[in-house]
């Protein structure tokens, strides 16, 4: 298998299943907010943020690491995965203990303190689970991590329709959180054991042979990964933790009912970007050619993706928000608005982020991520007090302005990075046919939503198509990948 039908292979399988768990993120995530109303949803919304804050700690850039080393070299994943396994173990108590201290020392409700120790359980099932997931990367076999994550948001939908039926409050909410997140670490740690049998025998038979000498090195070059990790998910969610402290619950479920749907689109960028990183990361050191290439289509498909999504999703955030969450949610359609520009931006800046991870250099993403963090938490101090949930809407889409525009430049440092004139031909002939069809989806906005959305895709993708925005590069990549089903 070539290694375009091999990267297909893993998109491919990746993408699927994180289309099926967003579709069923989607659901859980409409009944849950309607069924508990603006105030319950942002309870469960902010302990959500909250544990995802300190749940970065519990990994620490450790399995990030581990698919890229793994993947360059398959014999060290019985030292990894044993040695991965005891330091997590230490960092999922640290980050516990965190949670714990954080949120009695911040004087939230008894009910708010009692979902998020809740949620906090999830940690030990989540950060073991991802170790597994960055061994299955590492080796490309992509299908084990893809019904493992299906199989987590199926629980959580099932679990969530249980509730529903037997009226249960946020705090059963939150611990169906738990249960999917245990059964779905079973299922992982099957597979390694049945799949994975050297692995597998490194993570019992010498979890306590703590090799001292690999430790400190593994730490020293996991914690540029684990800081991106962590800054980014301070500048994520911080916002959701501030608007809860400083204007209440409902507020925080307004803006995470925009939020929530924003982040259901990243799936695109993490789907491709987990299925590239093992051979980038192998090119970095085979290739440098293949790497430059790979970069270059990895920023154009992004854009291509990215720009109609903010431009269809601004135009048609009215309907989307009514037909989602209902009536109780008018507020949040001005957040959805102006929050999916975020997603613009995290799409173009995929390719960069991944140059950077691939090459050695992902303390590059560390330290922009860390001055986004400050700078998130400043203009959110300034902004929310006076704009509320507006404010922190503006907030974010400026935070990732500063994160995309940084590593953007910093690109053309490497000499891995876009040719000047490739970079203005691609976003100019995406901008336009985007352009066109938003014309087309505001002059037919009496259309049915979803006749809409698929006749303002076919719309664009045609149009890009005949002003070459696809070539024969795209077309004969296309073709390759499609031969990947049938291999």
């Amino acid at each position: 298998m070539s290694t375009v039908q091999r990267i297909a292979r893993n998109t491919t399988v990746l993408l699927v299943a994180q289309v099926v768990s967003y579709l069923l993120a989607f659901f859980y995530m409409m009944y849950t907010a309607r069924y508990l109303g603006a105030a319950g949803f942002g309870i469960l919304s902010l302990a959500l943020a909250f544990t995802a804050i300190f749940g970065v700690l519990a990994d620490l850039g450790l399995s990030t690491l581990t698919t890229r080393e793994v993947a360059r070299d398959g014999s060290q994943a019985l030292k990894y995965l044993a040695n991965v396994s005891a330091m997590k173990v230490i960092l999922v108590a640290v980050a516990f203990g965190l949670i714990a201290l954080t949120i009695n020392l911040m004087g939230y409700p008894a009910e708010t303190i009692r979902v998020v120790y809740i949620l906090a359980l999830s940690l030990v099932f989540g950060t073991f689970g991802q170790m597994f997931y960055s061994i299955f990367q590492a080796f490309e076999r992509m299908e084990f991590q893809a019904i493992g994550q299906m199989l987590n948001a199926a629980l959580i939908l099932a679990g969530v329709m249980f509730a529903i039926k037997h009226s249960f409050g946020v705090v059963g909410f939150a611990s169906i959180y738990v249960i999917a997140g245990a059964v779905a670490f079973a299922y992982s740690l099957a597979v390694m054991k049945l799949r994975f049998p050297n692995p597998a025998r490194a993570s019992t038979a010498k979890v306590m042979e703590f090799d001292w000498n690999f430790w400190k090195p593994t730490t020293r070059e996991a914690l540029p990964f684990g800081l991106t990790g962590i800054f980014g998910m301070i500048y994520t969610y911080i916002d959701s933790v501030m608007l809860s402290v400083m204007q209440g619950s409902e507020v925080v479920g307004w803006y995470n009912a925009a939020y929530r749907l924003i982040l259901v689109l990243l799936f695109i960028p993490t789907a491709l970007g987990s299925a590239i990183f093992p051979v980038m990361s192998r090119f970095y050191t085979t290739s440098p050619d293949s790497l430059r290439r790979g970069i270059e289509k990895l920023f154009k498909y992004m854009i291509m993706l990215g720009i109609p999504l903010g431009v269809g999703t601004t135009l048609l955030a009215d309907r989307i928000i009514l037909a989602v969450f209902g009536p109780g949610y008018m507020q949040s359609i001005i957040a959805l608005q102006i929050l999916v520009w975020t997603i613009v931006l995290t799409f173009a800046g995929a390719a960069f982020v991944k140059l950077f991870e691939t090459t050695n250099r992902q303390v590059v993403v560390t330290r922009v991520s860390g001055i986004c963090m400050v700078a998130n938490i400043i203009l959110n101090l300034l902004l929310i007090p006076r704009f509320s949930y507006v404010g922190a809407s503006v907030v974010t889409v400026a935070t990732e302005l500063i994160l995309v525009g940084a590593v953007f430049v910093l690109a053309y440092r490497t000499g891995f990075s876009i040719s000047r004139n490739r970079l203005i031909k691609d976003v100019s002939k995406v901008t336009i046919s985007s352009l066109v069809m938003g014309a087309f989806i505001w002059y037919s906005s009496d259309l049915n939503l979803l006749v809409l959305v698929v006749l303002a895709t076919l719309l664009y993708f045609g149009l890009l198509y005949l002003i070459k925005g696809i070539d024969r590069e795209d077309l004969s990549l296309l073709r390759q990948a499609t031969k990947s089903g049938k291999s």
